[in-house]
Formats: structure tokens, C-alpha cells, sequence
């Protein structure tokens, strides 16, 4: 299955998206601000990718003047009804409908993988200001909880992918597979946990691209089997999700310094 269709997939997910996927926590920012050296508030913020708009929400919520970016029509409807003031425009990483230095902070979360960084970083760059900065961070599981590891193999079997070793890259492979190279980079793990009902659980496992290229036919039996497999570990069908944040931030490398 093509990039492209994965990506695509969303759009019929969006209100199960919304309502079922993770946020972030707010030492996430509290990073980019200290890469930043200055406040997010009134800083200008393009959240490209920003999907049904769960990061432009903390972005906005943070005082900072958002505007999101987002190529699918579900999802951008879902951001504009979640978020009736901030902007939601039409584009992606690949093409930013954004004016030259024009922003101080460029986010993506759970989106850098779309696009082609061979035009993506070019486009950031060209649209940032001068000392701005590009964040990309993904939520990755906390695989050293032994259910999270054991449900994580399950999902990766049914879907047909190889399971993650649960070990994340050094720094210095992790800038290079983000593209980054060149740039100064500042990586975090942001360790951080939410407890939501088993219901939300499996719908935020079931809004993953992997598993809605597979239609819902195909994996009912797998949820239920999930559901009853979860019920166990959690009797009371609250459900405690670990996750680790990666967190990459760049900007231009300063004279006399390197990228990490």
C-alpha cells in the first residue's frame, strides 16, 4: 500500500480521529519555547498536518497566533468545526501556501513522515524567519510496559508490517532519517501517560492508517479479540496508554556551530 493511500485514509476516519487520538503534553512546548528563546504566545505558528487540529489546539491554547495546514478535506472540516477561530488552509509540507519569513515556529506533528523532505525542509526553511524553528515530534509507545510491547506486535502481525524493536534511533540517526541534517537540532523524550475508557483505546488503535487501508471487515475480529485481551489487564475498561514523545527541533545552524 502506497504512502499516498495511507496518508489518504484519514480523510474516512476523521470524526473517529478526533475523538480517539492522543494529545500532547505541555513539556512538549515548554522544549520548543527553550529552543525558540521566546514565549509561543504571540509567536506566529504554522501546524502543518494538523489533521483534525490536536496539536494547533495546545498551540492556540498556549497564546500563539496558529494557522493550520492540511491537505484533506474530513480532517480540515473536523479542525475548522473543533476551532472556529483559527485558520485552516489548504496545503502540505511538500508546498506550504505560506509567505517567504513569514513564521516564527513550523510544527508537524505526526506528520513529517508524508511528506518528501528533499522539498519539505526547503519549504520550512524558505517560509520561517530568520532564528525560527521546525518541530516535528511523534507520540511512540513506551515499550518497556510489557502489555503496550505484546500489543504492539499483535497490531504490527495483523497489519503485515514489521514490529518496531521498541529501541527508538540515537540522536544522530534520527536527525538523519528526519532530513535534518545540517541543521542545528535539539532532540527530547517526553515520557507522559493518559487513561481513557477501552472504547477509546480501540478506536484510537483502529484510527491508524495501517489499520484503515485494511477496511473494517478485516479487522473487527482483531478489536474484538483486542477488547476482551485489554478487559483482562484493565477489569474496569480504563485504560492506562503510555507514550514517549520524539521531539526534534531545528533552526539554521548559528556561525561557528554545527548541526547535532
Amino acid at each position: 500500500m502506497s504512502a499516498i493511500a495511507r496518508a489518504q485514509s484519514f480523510n474516512k476516519a476523521a470524526a473517529q480521529y478526533a475523538a480517539a487520538r492522543p494529545s500532547y503534553p505541555s513539556a512538549l512546548l515548554e522544549v520548543i519555547e527553550e529552543f525558540m528563546g521566546r514565549p509561543l504566545a504571540g509567536s506566529r505558528v504554522a501546524d502543518v498536518g494538523a489533521g483534525t487540529g490536536i496539536a494547533t489546539a495546545l498551540l492556540s491554547e498556549r497564546g500563539a497566533d496558529v494557522i493550520a495546514v492540511e491537505p484533506g478535506d474530513s480532517m480540515a472540516a473536523q479542525c475548522r468545526q473543533a476551532l472556529p477561530d483559527v485558520p485552516v488552509v489548504r496545503g502540505d509540507g511538500n508546498a506550504l501556501p505560506l509567505a517567504d519569513a513569514s513564521h516564527d515556529l513550523i510544527t508537524y506533528a505526526q506528520s513529517w513522515q508524508w511528506t518528501d523532505t528533499g522539498r519539505s525542509v526547503p519549504e520550512a526553511l524558505r517560509v520561517l524567519r530568520r532564528r525560527g524553528a521546525l518541530a516535528v515530534w511523534w507520540n511512540t509507545h513506551a515499550f518497556d510496559v510489557p502489555w503496550i510491547a505484546a500489543q504492539h506486535e499483535r497490531i504490527a502481525r495483523h497489519c503485515g508490517v514489521a514490529p518496531r524493536s521498541g529501541l527508538l534511533p540515537d540522536d544522530g540517526e534520527a536527525v538523519r532519517l528526519a532530513g535534518l541534517t545540517g541543521l542545528r537540532v535539539v532532540r527530547r523524550h517526553v515520557r507522559w501517560s493518559r487513561t481513557v475508557p477501552l472504547d477509546v483505546h480501540l478506536a484510537n488503535i483502529g484510527s491508524r492508517s495501517a489499520f484503515l487501508v485494511l477496511g473494517e471487515e478485516h479487522n473487527r475480529d482483531f478489536l474484538a479479540e483486542e477488547r476482551r485481551r485489554i478487559r483482562e489487564i484493565f477489569p474496569d475498561e480504563q485504560v492506562e496508554e503510555s507514550y514517549v514523545v520524539d521531539l526534534l527541533v531545528a533552526g539554521r545552524a548559528r556561525t561557528g556551530s554545527t548541526g547535532t
